[in-house]
């Protein structure tokens, strides 16, 4: 099972052959995110084509509770130097916690424990 990161979500949006193999998997994310898949979208292609985008996706949204943003909050002190977005934190944290691959184009996480890292089409990172 896998963690969508958002870089992962805009691959499978934008039909990455690299990404063909995990179309079919529950999208496993946290409401973060959503979020950042949204402004994506809105930025990219239009608002009316993010919120079409978003509801014809059926997405599985994991709980961010205080104790994940704690430790999402851990995490982003420790690689402060990667200035690492606030859903990419809870999203690696979460994965971890669960026991989830964290799918990620993001080459900021490549070799962490737990990460399946799928070279991205996107050039440069997401900033919502």
């Amino acid at each position: 099972m896998y963690f969508f990161d958002t870089y992962a979500l805009v691959e499978l949006f934008l039909g990455n052959p690299r990404y063909r193999r995990y179309i079919g998997f529950p999208l496993t994310v946290c409401a973060l995110n959503i979020g950042e898949f949204y402004i994506y979208l809105a930025r990219t292609y239009g608002k009316a084509t993010a919120g079409k985008e978003l509801a014809s996706s059926s997405f599985d949204v994991l709980e961010l509770t205080k104790g994940a943003m704690v430790a999402a909050a851990e995490f982003k002190l420790e690689h402060a130097k990667k200035r690492l977005s606030w859903a990419d934190c809870a999203g690696y944290v979460l994965a971890r916690h669960l026991n989830l691959k964290f799918l990620t184009g993001d080459s900021q996480f490549k070799g962490l424990p737990g990460v399946e890292f799928i070279t991205s089409q996107i050039s440069g990172p997401l900033s919502p």
